[in-house]
């Protein structure tokens, strides 16, 4: 749980962070550069600190890389401006229904029925919470909506896959290895999309943060909770990172807040709560589902 509120925090409070550094560096080189930096400081941490790395097969950690990291965030960082923050937290949404559908799929991990209840009313809780805004439906709309779409996924798979390949690798060499592998195979298409302006220090400074706390160290977070609860319980923290993203946004950005919003963060926090078990229909069912 303590691992579940700090990414809910985390990642919640990092849309201003995003925003200003998407701006700056382009949002190719927010993901290469973030991606890059946060791999660089878990290394130099674990080497200063003496901490024993164990990486393993390399091709695993690629695959993490690939789609938890470079798919999942480049898809994303492109959808945004085109379709709007809020239709993009609405697809961001639906990462953890990804999740259930490609764990079953694939046999990786069995949910309960309570917490598949759960995704289902958290998902209704980010469509209160966010709206639907009146966009056109443009082909730049369609095309914005598909990478939304396929971020979600590239998101579900690559946790599910970390769950089933990488139970034996440490939270730490997965972080350090997928954001090396993600930043490295966005890097190259810098040359497509290019720096859109000479960034300024302050611009730099944001990028580290951003690199430091919401990746090297959430995702160190992350992945110790998919190894200990599963990719699709650990990934319906998208649901609360929405709720704190939108207060973020209101009480930061200035951004409105209606109260048809604020049961749509109380609708969300239910289904989170199921999901993870705190209500007491889901403890029952979690528990004959491990026990299974």
């Amino acid at each position: 749980m303590a691992d579940y509120v700090a990414l809910a925090l985390i990642w919640g409070a990092s849309f201003v962070l995003v925003l200003h550094v998407v701006a700056a560096f382009g949002w190719i080189g927010a993901v290469a550069f973030r991606a890059l930096i946060a791999s660089a400081i878990l290394l130099v941490i674990a080497r200063a600190t003496g901490r024993v790395l164990r990486f393993g097969n390399w091709r695993p950690l690629a695959v993490v890389g690939a789609t938890t990291v470079a798919g999942q965030l480049v898809c994303l960082s492109f959808a945004t401006p085109r379709i709007g923050t809020a239709m993009a937290a609405i697809f961001v949404g639906s990462i953890p229904l990804f999740s259930l559908v490609i764990g079953r799929s694939l046999g990786v991990e069995r949910v309960a029925r309570s917490a598949i209840v759960g995704l289902f009313i958290g998902l209704a809780g980010i469509v209160l919470l966010v709206g639907f805004p009146a966009v056109p439906v443009t082909p730049v709309f369609v095309l914005g909506c598909a990478s939304s779409l396929a971020g979600s996924a590239f998101a579900a798979f690559g946790s599910n896959y970390a769950h089933r390949h990488l139970r034996t690798v440490g939270s730490w060499e997965q972080t350090i290895a997928s954001f090396f592998f993600g930043g490295a195979m966005t890097l190259p298409l810098l040359l497509a999309v290019p720096v859109p302006t000479v960034p300024q220090l302050a611009d730099a400074g944001f990028l580290v943060l951003l690199a430091a706390m919401c990746s090297s160290l959430a995702y160190v977070l992350y992945f110790r909770l998919v190894a200990e609860v599963g990719a699709t319980l650990a990934i319906s923290v998208e649901f609360a990172v929405t709720v704190i993203a939108v207060f973020v946004g209101a009480v930061l950005l200035h951004e409105p807040l209606t109260p048809m919003q604020l049961v749509g963060g109380a609708v969300i926090i239910t289904g989170c709560a199921m999901v993870v078990g705190l209500l007491p229909l889901g403890r029952r069912r979690g528990a004959s589902a491990r026990q299974a």
